[in-house]
């Protein structure tokens, strides 16, 4: 099938699941994850209709940033971010989905604030408490919270979670607790401009859209299977 075929399949689905929860179709953002897909082939998925892209790695994300511009894309960084590396993403991502910890906060805010910007950022929380997954753990979530509110040169914008591999109604429980947490945030600091739940991926993403996404990062739904060298797969 080519890249359009799968958009529409895509599509599909996520309008199938916003019907099934009474959920508005423009309420739910699609996130084109671009990890190891060459300029040639986003610039398929773009002609298809997407506007939105995520990377996880910063060099790929540096290699590929003058592709996004030229061709408008609102451009995230969903994969784990070094404290070196994040000169590459800083100011130049629209939305950094993966801040996890304290040193990495603290790294991005004062390269923004040295550079005169506004980063905008998600937090990742650990959701299913796994020792090999980035994120912060659920109940530390409150502590980082603070510290973001304090800050003038970062913007908190909502949450994201990549959950257990577990089959689609399995991890169903994993996205609400994801919901719960992220309407606690949005109640408990209404100064924040808090309105993105970043959750649900090529296998999932339905699900997460009947349990409250506002954005689902999809890539090889959309670009096909993906030779994966390191890291984690976001999509």
């Amino acid at each position: 099938m080519t890249i359009r075929e799968n958009l529409e399949q895509v599509r599909e689905r996520m309008a199938l699941a916003c019907q099934r929860s009474g959920r508005a179709e423009r309420d739910v953002t699609l996130i084109a994850v671009t990890k190891f897909v060459e300029t040639a082939r986003i610039a398929e998925a773009v002609a298809a209709g997407v506007t939105e892209i995520g990377e996880n790695r910063a060099q790929e994300f540096s290699e590929k940033l003058n592709f996004y511009k030229q061709n408008h894309l609102r451009a995230h960084f969903i994969g784990q971010l070094q404290t070196n590396k994040v000169k590459y993403v800083c100011g130049k991502a629209d939305l950094i989905q993966s801040v996890d910890r304290e040193p990495l906060l603290d790294a991005i805010a004062a390269y923004a604030a040295k550079n005169g910007v506004t980063q905008d950022i998600l937090i990742e929380v650990n959701i299913g408490r796994e020792e090999q997954k980035g994120g912060v753990l659920p109940e530390a979530l409150d502590a980082l919270t603070e510290r973001i509110a304090s800050l003038e040169s970062v913007r908190l914008r909502g949450l994201m979670c990549v959950p257990p591999a577990v089959d689609r109604e399995a991890v169903r429980v994993y996205f609400r607790e994801m919901r719960c947490r992220f309407e606690r945030l949005t109640a408990a600091y209404p100064q924040l401009p808090i309105d993105t739940l970043s959750m649900g991926m090529s296998h999932d993403f339905d699900t997460a859209i009947e349990e409250g996404a506002t954005t689902v990062r999809v890539g090889t739904a959309i670009f096909g299977p993906r030779i994966i060298t390191g890291g984690k797969q976001n999509g």
